[in-house]
């Protein structure tokens, strides 16, 4: 994205939001104010007052309508109150428009002692931010037993990958790791791998390699300055963006960027934590950093970089120091306002002790808007899974279903319980749930199921057990679209 010219004013909808937000978000605001570039602030509400306001949502209307017209948001912390409302009303905002990514830089701060200083820990976790268990698709599928979708598409993985490798190449970092759980998650997991292997060929200046998510946790504690980006699915990505934080500071050091085609929305990663809203003395880091990428992405380059100078500057010297480092009671603590002070007169300094890196316009990734990514040349409907709830044991409920499917061309395949067959027996010791699946496939002889025939049999089952959920069983040229279960032939 070109840099507009310096009298351009841009308009950019601020969520002061919720708890620690207002003060943090004033901070931020002053900040950027100070150094002269032109930001017209049109301020909006979402979060726990507009919960409070009978809005499940808690966005309001004239909030959705702001975003729509400036596409950029320099948002606070936003709480999700206990007892009403509906979804996080940061997950709705991410979602609405969207911001198919989540960036999460984390860089060592002088000044700030940690276990790791020295290390010169400086990564990016790029996290797709919409897809995934965070779909939030959930659903009891008996009194005991609950369910929540995990859905990823080849889309939303191009899209985040193809992102990282531009990120990357816009910082001047030399790798991009991929983190999954493909070895268990062939399909879902196994498609970002996929994806990232096939889009890596088109960024051969950048290393590309890819890690089991649990080592990539294990080795961000041994060796963190081994990583440069890494792409990981949402969930994922949520928990390990917080590990990284973790080895540089804390979440107030965490800024981050939610990253769409049209809309961008930027805010700290720590929540708002009410048990210290107004009393001046949160650490405004996290928020000044995640102003500093919302300037990178309005092309505000000169302004972004002052910023961020004035901000190691101020660490680096530790002449004011927030509580969360030395100490809410310890009586050396700076407040929010003299911290943001600092930070204004340090505009125009760099810092010594830090090799400060040179930034260009990250290229977004343009991708048809044809929701069908992938059109395979074949594909065939080859049987179910017919989930059953049931308080009887698989010997039981086994033979009652081969019965019922006697003159079905599906035949009864196995049984699982919690993705472990239970049926035919295989001599295992488990200890089962009322919530069986039961994979049907066809018999010898026959080319395709159809629909009817699957009602058929659903309406057989019906007779004598309660189903609640069906899957298809799909090849797709040749290839199974499914997984098997832990013990299945």
């Amino acid at each position: 994205m070109a840099s507009a010219p310096a009298s351009t004013p841009k308009t950019v909808t601020l969520i002061p939001g919720d708890g620690i937000g207002p003060e943090c978000i004033e901070s931020a605001r002053r900040i950027v104010d100070a150094t002269g570039v032109n930001i017209v602030w049109e301020v909006r509400d979402a979060g726990e007052k507009v919960f409070k306001q009978g809005i499940p949502s808690g966005v309001p209307p004239e909030t959705i309508e702001s975003i729509r017209k400036t596409r950029c948001v320099l948002k606070g912390p936003l709480s999700t109150p206990v007892g009403y409302g509906e979804k996080s009303a940061n997950v709705t905002l991410r979602k609405l428009f969207e911001t198919f990514a989540n960036i999460r830089p984390v860089r060592e701060m002088p000044g700030v002692p940690t276990p790791y200083s020295g290390r010169g820990i400086d990564l990016v976790v790029v996290r797709e931010n919409v897809e995934d268990l965070y779909a939030g698709i959930e659903h009891m599928q008996t009194p005991g037993v609950a369910q929540c979708l995990k859905l990823i598409s080849r889309k939303g993985c191009e899209k985040v990958v193809r992102l990282a490798f531009e990120l990357a190449r816009a910082e001047g970092r030399r790798s991009v790791a991929c983190a999954t759980k493909s070895n268990i998650m062939k399909l879902t997991e196994g498609m970002l791998k996929r994806t990232f292997e096939e889009i890596a060929r088109e960024y051969p200046d950048i290393q590309a390699w890819h890690i089991i998510v649990d080592n990539c946790a294990h080795q961000l504690v041994k060796k963190p300055e081994q990583f440069d980006v890494i792409v990981t699915t949402n969930m994922n990505g949520d928990i390990l963006s917080d590990l990284t934080s973790a080895l540089v500071g804390g979440l107030g050091f965490a800024p981050s960027a939610n990253i769409g085609t049209e809309v961008a929305i930027f805010e700290a990663v720590h929540g708002s934590a009410p048990k210290y809203a107004g009393k001046n003395v949160i650490n405004p880091t996290a928020v000044i950093g995640s102003a500093v990428l919302m300037l990178r992405h309005l092309g505000e380059f000169e302004a972004a970089q002052k910023i961020e100078n004035a901000l190691l500057v101020t660490w680096e010297e530790g002449q004011c120091k927030t509580g969360d480092v030395v100490g809410y009671d310890s009586g050396k603590a700076c407040s929010t306002t003299q911290f943001t002070e600092a930070v204004i007169a340090n505009l125009g300094r760099t810092p010594r002790s830090v090799q400060p890196r040179t930034y260009r316009p990250l290229r977004l990734p343009q991708l048809p808007p044809d929701p069908v990514t992938v059109r395979p040349q074949s594909r065939r409907f080859i049987g179910a899974d017919i989930f059953i709830e049931s308080g009887d044991l698989p010997a039981v409920i086994g033979p009652a279903l081969e019965a019922l499917a006697a003159s079905s061309p599906l035949k009864l395949k196995m049984i699982s319980n919690r993705g472990t067959q239970v049926y035919p027996d295989k001599g295992t010791l488990i200890d089962c749930v009322d919530h069986y699946r039961c994979r049907f496939v066809l018999r010898e002889g026959t080319a395709e199921l159809s629909d009817a025939q699957l009602l058929d049999l659903l309406q057989r089952i019906a007779q004598k057990y309660r189903w609640m959920h069906v899957e298809k069983l799909q090849e797709f040229d040749g290839q199974p679209g499914y997984t098997k279960a832990q013990g299945e032939d």
